[in-house]
């Protein structure tokens, strides 16, 4: 429970005004639900002949006794002047109206309630897709994309469906539980003593089912997590799975986990489900207890309760039972929803690894140049690059050639920051990276990677990524530029139409252009491509070639390539192997060199 508090005060806090409405509402419910019972006595004293005639009216006062005293003199009245019948009658009105306040302010409470628990839902939704936009690509890689998808949709459910769905009993029933514990104990002080006695023993019986269901529920959510991933890999992969004729081996992977969730699930649903015959069980042992008790109190004359009042004493204890069946049943799904936080947790109070200064810098342009300084770099334990020295001018093109895994991609993967540096410094004018602003940072540079990475959105929406609210006509000139104009007005709607999941629809070169139009529309100051054109056919490589080069034009650009074609007029061309600049120079000057580059010049050229 205490974990289930800590939640409470990490979210609740902006609704502390629809919290102290809840608090009242249910606070008037209970009262009009204790005045609702307390009339039964009269009416069972009516019925049964008990009622003693009160003929004398005594000073008014906040006191129990004063106030039933009076409300019997003129109930007296009004029996001896109208009968018993209508006396009957008038007492049922007034139950009456009590219910009618009673639910009105229930209805009020649960309102508010809902509030506050769709608004916390919305916010850890928020705070999820927040974070995860925060986070640096290293958590990714650690991650299952399917596991994470788990976690922001499944298990914030779960959090809504059990610890949210908990919240109304929490607003309401301790509320309840107090306001008719207190009427009690002003009726009956020794009979209330004794069931503060009895019903400790209930709850620690209900608790300690309860506890079990946290573990369970982990490992649930955690096979959730894996039977999305399947999915999420086998939707991704139906290509080489139908051409490799492994649907039988992805269904028995994918039969496998599916069983053993449904394991976990029936472990885990047997155990809830016994939540509510156990209370209630529980429940009735405890009124056959109570009514043993204090009849025995009544038959020996040893109880401050008449018959009647005993009966509506037991009613308003019987307003009990149903709030206490409401926490064991409560407590059951809490376990269930802590194991999700404790999932969502995970995205939530994770470390953001690419952290910003509080005194960061600001930087609008490229002014000078682009210095890595003696910068070493590795994935856990596996070395990458080691110590890379390189000045790039404004306004020059670099090439980056090499093998794969020599390090090239994490090169130019430092330079907005994705990663950072472990040792040595990047330099943009004389200024570390580390020391801006990384919006500023990111800013300075468009990207064009080797997957032209599009949304299922409208061409004008991908193309205007990132850019606030530009022109028709600027999009449309970008466009052009990237020589992709033309295949745009073939399609259905233009500008306006929808390019499908990843940019489905189109073919490669299509979605490249998109791509560089894109990054033409940014205009910044810093190119970086990543081995663009090297997916394509040669006549969609022709015309994303010549887009590329409109773009590269007056701007510092970094290039990966594996097709040397593609970088022979590049001003300088770094080979990196095993993580280190081997040699540099123009095409012409490293094919004289007669190393490692004219080694990758021969092996294209044959």
């Amino acid at each position: 429970m205490k974990d289930f508090f800590k939640i409470l005060r990490r979210f609740i806090p902006p609704y502390k005004g629809h919290l102290a409405l809840t608090f009242l509402y249910n606070f008037l419910s209970a009262i009009f639900a204790v005045f609702s019972v307390g009339l039964m006595i009269p009416i069972l004293e009516i019925l049964f002949g008990m009622a003693e005639d009160v003929n004398d009216l005594v000073p008014w006062a906040f006191t129990l006794d004063s106030i039933t005293h009076n409300l019997y003199y003129y109930l007296t009245g009004f029996r001896n002047e109208h009968g018993a019948g209508l006396a009957l009658l008038a007492v049922g009105l007034f139950v009456s109206l009590g219910t009618l306040l009673k639910v009105g302010f229930a209805y009020m409470g649960a309102y508010e309630t809902v509030f506050i628990r769709n608004s916390v839902v919305r916010d850890i939704r928020q705070q999820i897709y927040r974070k995860i936009l925060k986070l640096a690509l290293p958590f990714f890689t650690e991650e299952r994309k399917g596991d994470i998808m788990a976690r922001i949709s499944g298990d914030v459910s779960e959090v809504e469906n059990s610890i949210m769905s908990s919240l109304d009993m929490f607003l309401k029933n301790p509320v309840l539980i107090a306001v008719f514990l207190v009427s009690m104990l002003i009726m009956s002080p020794s009979l209330t003593g004794f069931i503060f006695i009895v019903l400790p023993f209930t709850g620690l019986i209900i608790g300690k089912v309860g506890k079990s269901l946290k573990k369970v529920s982990r490992e649930g959510q955690d096979k959730m997590g894996l039977l999305l991933t399947i999915i999420e890999e086998s939707l991704g992969g139906l290509r080489i799975i139908k051409a490799f004729n492994a649907e039988p081996r992805m269904e028995q992977r994918f039969n496998k986990e599916a069983g053993a969730y449904r394991s976990i699930m029936n472990r885990l649903m047997w155990r809830r489900e016994l939540a509510h015959p156990l209370s209630e069980f529980l429940g009735t042992v405890v009124i056959i207890i109570v009514v043993w008790f204090g009849g025995s109190l009544i038959l020996n004359n040893n109880s401050e309760l008449t018959g009647s009042e005993f009966m509506a004493y037991l009613g308003i204890f019987y307003q009990i039972i149903n709030p206490a069946k409401a926490f064991s049943n409560a407590l059951y799904s809490i376990q269930k929803g802590m194991a999700a936080m404790d999932r969502i947790d995970m995205i939530l109070l994770a470390d953001v690894t690419i952290p910003e200064k509080k005194e960061a810098a600001g930087i609008k342009t490229l002014l000078n140049n682009i210095e890595y300084r003696d910068v070493s770099f590795a994935y856990q334990e596996k070395q990458v690059l080691k110590n890379i020295s390189l000045t790039i001018p404004k306004g020059s093109t670099v090439a980056l050639v090499g093998q794969s895994g020599s390090g090239k991609t994490t090169f130019v993967d430092l330079l907005p920051r994705f990663y950072d540096v472990q040792e040595g410094q990047i330099l943009i004018d004389g200024q570390d990276i580390r020391d801006l602003k990384l919006h500023d940072l990111r800013d300075l540079m468009g990207n064009v990677n080797q997957e032209a990475i599009l949304f299922n959105d409208t061409i004008f929406n991908n193309i205007a990524f990132g850019v606030e609210n530009p022109a028709r006509e600027q999009v449309e000139y970008a466009a052009k530029v990237a020589n992709a104009h033309d295949f745009i007005m073939e399609t259905e709607n233009g500008y306006d139409t929808f390019i499908g999941d990843r940019g489905s629809k189109l073919s490669g070169g299509q979605r490249q252009r998109l791509s560089i139009a894109r990054a033409i529309l940014k205009n910044p100051p810093i190119l970086i491509l990543d081995e663009a054109t090297s997916a394509l056919d040669t006549e969609s490589e022709r015309l994303v070639q010549d887009a590329l080069e409109k773009l590269m034009l007056n701007r510092t650009s970094l290039v990966i390539a594996h097709r040397l074609s593609t970088i022979k007029n590049a001003g300088f061309i770094c080979v990196l192997h095993k993580g280190r600049i081997v040699e540099t120079g123009t095409h012409d000057e490293l094919l004289a060199l007669n190393g490692r580059y004219t080694k990758l010049h021969q092996l294209q050229v044959f």
